[in-house]
């Protein structure tokens, strides 16, 4: 299994909202229809800005390594695997609402069952390894000044560790 070291991110890339081309993507990607998903994915990537697009690059890829899968082709799902690790490794385990850390596990179980399977056996990969992406539009804030998740109510977000709080009119500021 191809396993790369990556520094962690940038948690402010994790505070705001989703691109809605990567809500579509995630959408498809859950009913199964990766080309589709990547191809919106890919529209987010290239319109988005900032070291976010890096995780919308690395969720196509697994779109793309779970696309070679259901056509036979293990030797593309191994090669596209193995470049998704370094744009879906390093984020915070939830990022914008999507939980990187289960959508990294889930994928590393799909490639030990295509490993076990091989070359010769992977039209036999059984679909129900595929797992839907968790995400929810919540937005999950990370402080910037000590790391700590942040907690919303009634339009004020404050960090519970060192104090550091903003409110909805500071959301413009950060999000238009």
């Amino acid at each position: 299994m191809a396993s790369v070291f990556i520094a962690m991110r940038s948690v402010e890339s994790c505070n705001g909202v989703l691109h809605p081309r990567t809500i579509e993507g995630l959408r498809l990607f859950n009913a199964g229809e990766f080309f589709e998903a990547h191809e919106e994915l890919e529209l987010a990537w290239r319109e988005e800005t900032g070291e976010i697009r890096d995780l919308y690059r690395g969720i196509l890829q697994v779109a793309v390594t779970y696309l070679h899968i259901t056509r036979g082709n293990y030797d593309g799902a191994v090669k596209v695997y193995g470049r998704s690790l370094k744009w879906v490794q390093g984020w915070s385990n939830v990022c914008r609402g999507i939980h990187v850390k289960q959508l990294c596990e889930d994928a590393e179980t799909v490639m030990k069952e295509v490993e076990r399977l091989g070359r010769d056996r992977i039209g036999e990969f059984d679909a129900a390894f595929f797992k839907p992406i968790q995400w929810n539009e919540t937005r999950l804030w990370i402080c910037d000044r000590c790391g700590s998740e942040m907690y919303e109510k009634n339009c004020k977000v404050t960090c519970p560790n060192c104090g550091n709080r903003f409110d909805c009119s500071d959301l413009n500021l950060y999000f238009d």
